[in-house]
């Protein structure tokens, strides 16, 4: 039988096609170390890469198997930026400070590809990305979008689409423009979980599976996280759980929220596909996105159902159909092999969440859709700031992040609500 994770609803593309998923122990018994990491995503699992390396001793638990979360799920496209972005930072900020969290999102991207490359991790990249605009009137956005990011933030690799060339690029002429973005990509996710897994654990990091934090407090100056078998002490924490932490810490529960996004394969399109020649990954402008790409075998990868409400839905597969038909008519009968989703974190300002929410202890989550690069790079500043620099975390740390309203007993129904407002939005 497959496996099927307990936390994330259907069984999974990437699971298919990772390869071998090595599995760790569960914790069975006390352990003191200097630091202890919540979370075997890839917050979790860069920072205990980056300071196992660095001769810190670290340990990390993860409720479930490393990867069952969004991290081995995703959509495994890179984007540029931040989630929100560079002109909407300036607006908020000043350019300054915009410019540095933009360059600081440009440096993730490069991180998460030279570390794939230095340590040995195929994670199936493959070059480019297109935005695409489903509504004609939002077109001039578009033009600006390029027009500040080539001439204001120094970023060469984005060019405008009109119309005949985003019907060539996408195969399809559902959209009326768009953005090219040769600087990015997509990736496996699963992949680059387990091979960063592997990095850290073979860099004497202690990674504990199936080992769910039930409470994380500080005593004596130091930290303790409790689980069901044994107990962890150490000096610092970081806690990495982003939308799966429910109610572990409630500073972090109440700034992030899960929101539930979904995502069909189907077979390999072959190659006389006109699906995506390029191969580029695909971003539309709704703001329930859809998103989608080719696979290095051929599999049109396609992500867009969202849910803003507890619980699985059972019939993924029908309405990721749908949503394919509405761009690719041809495929209507296209065979979906696997149909899946996850969990991302989002925040109120679509900007992630960074706060020393106790003494020792950092949260750090809500990316909001960037979480494949954004994430990663997290687990990098992490790391340096237990090395003593915490300057560049600072600029995360130093965004507003509200909570969500009506505290635990009506925020998610207020989400829910807002979000479909938005959603319904999208079809006028």
């Amino acid at each position: 039988m497959p496996y099927q994770s307990p936390i994330s609803p259907g069984y999974s593309w990437y699971e298919d096609t990772a390869g071998s998923r090595p599995e760790y122990p569960a914790l069975d018994g006390d352990l003191a170390c200097d630091v202890v990491i919540v979370g075997g995503g890839f917050t979790g699992l860069s920072a205990a890469a980056h300071l196992a390396k660095a001769g810190v001793n670290v340990a990390l638990i993860e409720g479930n198997r490393i990867g069952d979360g969004a991290s081995g799920r995703n959509g495994g496209q890179l984007g540029t930026g931040q989630r929100a972005g560079a002109e909407e930072m300036e607006k908020e900020f000043d350019f300054t400070r915009a410019k540095a969290l933009f360059d600081l999102a440009e440096e993730a991207k490069a991180h998460l590809l030279e570390f794939a490359a230095t340590n040995d991790i195929e994670i199936d990249f493959r070059p480019g990305h297109l935005n695409v605009c489903h509504r004609e009137r939002d077109l001039p956005e578009f033009l600006e979008h390029v027009e500040a990011m080539t001439t204001r933030f120094n970023y060469p690799d984005i060019a405008y689409m009109d119309a005949a060339e985003t019907r060539a690029r996408m195969g399809s002429d559902h959209y009326f423009g768009g953005v090219r973005d040769t600087g990015t990509g997509h990736i496996h996710p699963l992949k680059l979980v387990i091979g960063t897994a592997r990095v850290a654990a073979a860099s004497g990091a202690k990674l504990f599976e199936n080992t769910k934090a039930s409470g994380v407090k500080t005593n004596g100056g130091k930290v303790v996280v409790t689980t069901p078998r044994g107990t962890i002490t150490a000096q610092k924490c970081l806690i990495a759980v982003n939308a799966y932490g429910g109610e572990l810490e409630p500073k972090t529960a109440a700034h992030i929220m899960p929101l539930g996004s979904f995502i069909g394969a189907t077979v390999p399109l072959g190659d006389d596909s006109p699906v995506l020649p390029g191969g580029e990954s695909v971003s539309d402008s709704r703001f329930v996105v859809r998103y989608f790409r080719r696979a290095k075998t051929g599999e049109l990868l396609f992500g867009g159902r969202e849910i803003y409400a507890p619980g699985d839905p059972q019939d993924i597969h029908i309405h990721i159909r749908r949503q394919i038909v509405e761009i690719y008519p041809e495929l209507k009968d296209v065979e979906i092999t696997h149909a899946w989703g996850g969990y991302v974190g989002i925040t109120m300002p679509r900007k992630p969440y960074v706060r020393e929410v106790m003494p020792g202890v950092i949260a750090a989550g809500g990316y909001s859709g960037h979480g494949v690069m954004l994430s990663n790079f997290m687990g990098k500043l992490y790391a340096e700031t237990v090395a003593g620099n915490r300057d560049r975390l600072k600029l995360f740390e130093d965004l507003k992040i509200p909570p969500f309203p009506g505290g635990r007993t009506f925020r998610t129904p207020l989400l829910f609500l807002a979000l479909n407002w938005f959603a319904m939005r999208d079809r006028f």
